[in-house]
């Protein structure tokens, strides 16, 4: 049924100005869309009136695809068939894949994995794909008119790869994207708006697969985010495996196949919801499942569960602790604290948001809508349906540093983490060699010093540049993140006006330990750091000075007797010695021993170099 689009009298638009657009809430467990009507924003609901569409998706013998509860509806008599928590497997690899504890049968597909069904086989960026197209067609039909577009929200902590395989997932959908947007800043909207709130708001979303903690200011309409940080690989699956693992050791089962852990799951997802609902500490019981190995039910009291969901619990602290050391504040500048996800329904997680924070956090927001609705808004901005005296301004950051390898494999940061997006960033290079005419550009992410402990983005090279000597060339490199958070790269080199220019698009995304490496390492490791780069720098400086000492001999050894040639040379080789060591010292010391035995050969040089241009030439020419 169409419905129609209420307006107070003297503001209704004139009829087919206001476009459609809708904010889809892509989730691990469930999907929503919403749209703004009537100046409110609202879920809109499937053909049954549920909110939530689940995250599913079955392809039949007939090769008709199932989608949502209808999916579901086969998970018990084909649980490998039935593709759910699919999003932890965006912009991941096959190994990833196979490192994830999914109870999938997954097939390497070039650099990223397909997941492999009876009747097909199919990647994660097509099974949201078929989510999304159902969420399109929901909306479509509810409003009554085609969508101009859709906001999408993901995960703050998403990386490249990741927001490039959801943006791939809506355009296989057909949805054109307004914006990708961080679930954690469109909850904020949400909330900020609904309540007209102020101040510092920490945000913890717990999904059914990700966790996001952000900090954000909100003020007069700006929404500021400050600060991002958590895991990729952390949300209510992970609670549910813990219940597994916990069950299989207490019934000593031995042989658990992908089916019988599929079911599992299944029944650890209930019992966990169950345990949430529960007044009383008694064991709650599920029904009896029948397994390869013989008939169970899963058992488990509220305190017993709690005690097995501490260290998942504690892993959400640590990133809220990281987040506020970012943006240099603590709990007592926090205002309130919204909780956003279903997951966050569980009492241990409020209990301990309670306790860290020192203040009872924000639940009158339906937590598994608020970041629909916000979305929602901002399409609905993003649309042109600006409403009266509706205005605000969204700033959100980069989740991860942004950087260029330079020479010695070191990493030279261009954008830092936390950034404010859009952002654009540029820096001038020069070449190594003397005459060189090209230059590879490697673009990596992370927070480390050197590319070895960052992630690969993208490799693109420049040609064409003028041959100079070493160091002349100016080559300018700007770093560009658009408003989804995705990276684009050009050089430049100025004099002759070359360029080359690259989308990130890397095939997968990061591991799950990268994703915890990255900003642990980062701060763990921060002297470590130093010291390489210390030593890099040296032992670049040094090769620099090496080649330039044997080209000169190349060209005018002539000018040395032989005994100050033997003296070059031998100090020549103890460099290269020194420079493949460790010792920062040491190697600084034979630098300083090389300059000091070519002083008189590059002053003999200059004036024989003096006296070739002055050839032939009268005191009034040089004049």
């Amino acid at each position: 049924m169409a419905l129609l689009q209420i307006s107070e009298p003297g503001e209704s638009p004139a009829p087919h100005q206001r476009k459609l657009a809708v904010g889809i809430d892509l989730g691990t467990t469930h999907s929503l869309v919403a749209s703004v009507r009537s100046s409110v924003a609202e879920v809109l609901p499937d053909e049954k009136g549920h909110n939530l569409v689940a995250s599913a998706v079955y392809i039949d013998a007939d090769n008709k695809t199932h989608i949502g509860a209808d999916a579901l509806g086969y998970q018990a008599t084909h649980p490998l068939d039935t593709l759910v928590s699919v999003k932890r497997l965006m912009g991941k690899s096959y190994q990833d894949a196979m490192d994830s504890g999914m109870p999938y049968v997954f097939l390497p597909d070039a650099q990223s994995v397909k997941i492999h069904t009876q009747y097909a086989d199919l990647s994660p960026v097509e099974v949201a794909a078929k989510i999304l197209e159902k969420l399109k067609f929901l909306a479509e039909g509810t409003l009554g008119d085609a969508l101009v577009g859709a906001v999408i929200t993901v995960p703050a902590y998403f990386d490249d790869a990741q927001r490039q395989a959801t943006r791939d997932a809506a355009r296989l959908a057909g949805l054109n994207v307004l914006r990708l947007l961080n679930e954690p800043t469109a909850a904020a909207i949400a909330y900020g708006l609904d309540h007209a709130s102020e101040g510092v708001y920490a945000v913890y979303d717990l999904g059914g697969g990700t966790f996001d903690m952000s900090l954000l200011r909100l003020s007069r309409g700006v929404f500021e985010v400050i600060a991002t940080g958590g895991d990729t690989a952390l949300g209510g699956d992970d609670f549910d495996a813990l219940i597994v693992e916990q069950a299989i050791a207490r019934h000593a089962l031995v042989s658990v196949d992908h089916a019988d852990r599929r079911a599992l799951l299944s029944a650890a997802r209930v019992l966990r919801e169950a345990l949430t609902d529960t007044s009383t500490d008694n064991q709650i019981h599920t029904e009896h499942l029948t397994l390869s190995s013989g008939a169970l039910a899963l058992g488990l009291s509220r305190a017993e569960f709690e005690t097995l969901a501490q260290p998942l619990v504690d892993k959400t602290i640590v990133c809220a602790k990281r987040a506020l050391k970012d943006a240099g504040l603590s709990v007592t500048d926090i205002k309130g604290v919204v909780m956003v996800g279903g997951s966050t329904r569980m009492p241990v997680i409020r209990a301990a948001v309670q306790r860290f924070f020192g203040t009872t956090p924000l639940t009158d927001l339906d937590p598994d809508q608020v970041v629909a609705l916000g979305a929602a808004l901002q399409a609905n901005l993003l649309a042109g349906n600006r409403n009266p005296g509706e205005d605000w301004l969204l700033l959100d950051v980069t989740p991860l540093t942004l950087g260029m390898e330079t020479m010695g494999g070191l990493v030279e940061h261009i954008i830092p983490r936390n950034s404010t997006i859009p952002v654009a960033r540029a820096q001038e290079f020069t070449t190594f060699k003397d005459g060189q005419t090209a230059l590879a550009l490697h673009i990596v992410q992370g927070e480390r010093d050197l590319v070895s402990d960052c992630r690969s983005l993208a490799k693109f090279e420049l040609r064409g540049i003028p041959p100079m000597v070493a160091g002349a060339a100016r080559i300018r490199v700007t770093f560009q993140v658009d408003a989804d958070g995705l990276l684009s790269v050009t050089a430049r080199e100025l004099a002759s006006g070359v360029e080359a220019s690259v989308t990130v698009k890397p095939s997968y995304g990061l591991s799950d330990e990268e994703v915890a490496r990255m900003l642990t390492d980062g701060m763990a490791q921060a002297d470590h750091d130093a010291q390489m780069r210390m030593l890099r720098e040296q032992q670049v400086d040094a090769a620099q000075l090496i080649e330039s000492v044997e080209a000169a001999l190349l060209a005018d050894a002539d000018l040395l007797g032989a005994a100050e040639q033997t003296r070059i040379e031998q100090q020549l080789h103890a460099t290269r010695l020194i420079a493949v060591g460790d010792d920062v010292e040491a190697i600084r010391l034979t630098i300083k021993a090389l300059s000091a035995a070519t002083d008189d050969f590059a002053a003999k040089r200059m004036d024989r170099s003096i006296r070739a241009a002055l050839t032939g030439r009268s005191l009034n020419d040089v004049g």
